[in-house]
């Protein structure tokens, strides 16, 4: 009877340690690049937590509810609007609108555009607070090999750059990482690399759909990404610029456009990453 007893413990413990185990330990983390157009707008999804970066433009805002559904997401740990431009927010306002969201994050910068007061109407309706984002900010996860920081804005600019005000997000699974640009452009990537913030990374979203002001060659040859994902649509700017294109050549990174793949969606072990498209 005691060896019956002593055997139930362990094997009490056994299944309890198990069970922390499987909570802490991250199966596989995805990233979507959704194909929003002209715009951003990225789905992390960890074994514990869904994150949405950006949201496309307002016409984008149901296509990414309905992606979201699709792929059994209902609720949202946090979204995130990386700056106040209409094709990176104003989709945002519809998913805050017609989903459970859990926290409101965006740099501390204002915009006198409808499309910006919609955002704080709708954060405001559902009861929301935006936490401002700033340089060291973690987006808390479950598991102990993720850890999902804000490296930028790593400090304010004019009012009217708010190109430069965009979250710069670093996600890191284990061994390997991803980084989220926004539009930040030249200015805020020098601020970046004199705080030493950037590193190597597996997965570059290229900021700004690819524009010539943005990933610059400084900021490559740090990052040195093996994979580039560039989200754009029809655009008059002539995004992605053949500059961009040039810079990612060199430093050897394999482009996904959302223009020409569609959604592009990475699976991480924690060791190895892998990619499929779907149009």
């Amino acid at each position: 009877m005691k060896k019956l007893k002593v055997f139930s413990l362990v094997l009490l413990f056994a299944l309890f340690f198990i069970g922390v185990k499987d909570v802490n330990a991250a199966s596989s983390v995805k990233v979507h690049f959704l194909n929003v157009g002209q715009g951003d707008a990225i789905l992390v999804q960890t074994p514990n937590e869904n994150i949405l970066i950006d949201g496309g433009g307002k016409s984008k805002g149901p296509d990414v509810v309905k992606y979201l559904k699709k792929n059994k997401v209902n609720s949202l740990t946090a979204v995130v609007a990386t700056h106040p431009d209409d094709d990176h927010m104003d989709g945002l306002t519809h998913v805050i609108k017609n989903m459970k969201v859990g926290k409101v994050y965006a740099p501390n910068v204002s915009h006198t555009t409808q499309a910006y007061k919609d955002f704080l109407t709708a954060v405001k309706n559902k009861k929301l607070k935006i936490t401002a984002v700033k340089q060291g900010l973690e987006i808390p996860t479950k598991a102990k090999d993720i850890t999902l920081k804000f490296l930028g804005p790593v400090k304010s600019y004019a009012k009217s750059d708010l190109n430069n005000w965009s979250a710069v997000l670093h996600l890191k699974h284990n061994k390997k990482s991803f980084l989220f640009t926004g539009d930040a452009e030249t200015k805020s990537e020098n601020d970046l690399l004199a705080k030493k913030l950037i590193s190597k990374v597996d997965v570059l979203k290229v900021a700004h759909h690819g524009s010539k002001y943005s990933t610059s060659a400084k900021l490559l040859d740090k990052a040195k990404p093996t994979y580039s994902v560039i989200s754009v649509g029809k655009n008059g700017y002539k995004h992605p610029t053949s500059d961009v294109l040039n810079r990612l050549k060199k430093v050897k990174s394999t482009v996904y456009r959302t223009d020409k793949s569609g959604n592009v969606i990475f699976t991480s072990n924690g060791s190895k990453i892998t990619v499929k498209t779907v149009k």
